[in-house]
């Protein structure tokens, strides 16, 4: 009777991480100091969010709902938060830095603004979805005790 509750409370704590970690790297843009690596100070590299899917596929909860010992899924879990190492940060020419190189650049950040505010509102439309499929699991359990009552 929960379940579908349950799976839904699942896909919030998610996006709610999600969002946490979108406004690390938001919160993080500007920092040139980081972690300290191979004896020198690295900039912060942006963070995502992998989700997974709990539980079983949907093509195969299709195939149980047909017989008659139909369980539904799971919901969602984080599996990692990435580290992005991949993409380099921007450099920027200023000798005067306390973290430029020998050439006098410096590396800044790999978190790109306008990316972040994107994931930032998918993220947000994801919790919102989610709140309102909530509400009307809810509103649905509430109407079947009222008949109940009559």
């Amino acid at each position: 009777m929960f379940h579908s509750m349950n799976t839904t409370a699942t896909a919030l704590t998610a996006q709610r991480l999600r969002m946490d970690v979108i406004s690390s790297n938001i919160a993080n843009a500007d920092t040139t100091r980081a972690t300290y690596e191979n004896g020198e100070w690295q900039p912060y590299k942006r963070k995502s969010v992998a989700l997974q899917q709990s539980g079983d596929t949907f093509s195969s909860l299709l195939s149980k709902a047909k017989s008659s010992n139909a369980s539904p899924g799971s919901g969602v879990t984080v599996s990692a938060i990435r580290k992005d190492t991949e993409t380099p940060g921007e450099l920027l020419y200023d000798p005067a830095h306390q973290d430029a190189n020998e050439e006098g650049y410096v590396e800044l950040s790999n978190v790109d603004p306008l990316r972040e505010m994107v994931d930032l509102m998918s993220a947000t439309r994801s919790y919102e979805a989610n709140v309102t499929v909530f509400n009307a699991n809810k509103s649905m359990m509430m109407r079947a005790l009222q008949i109940g009552k009559s």
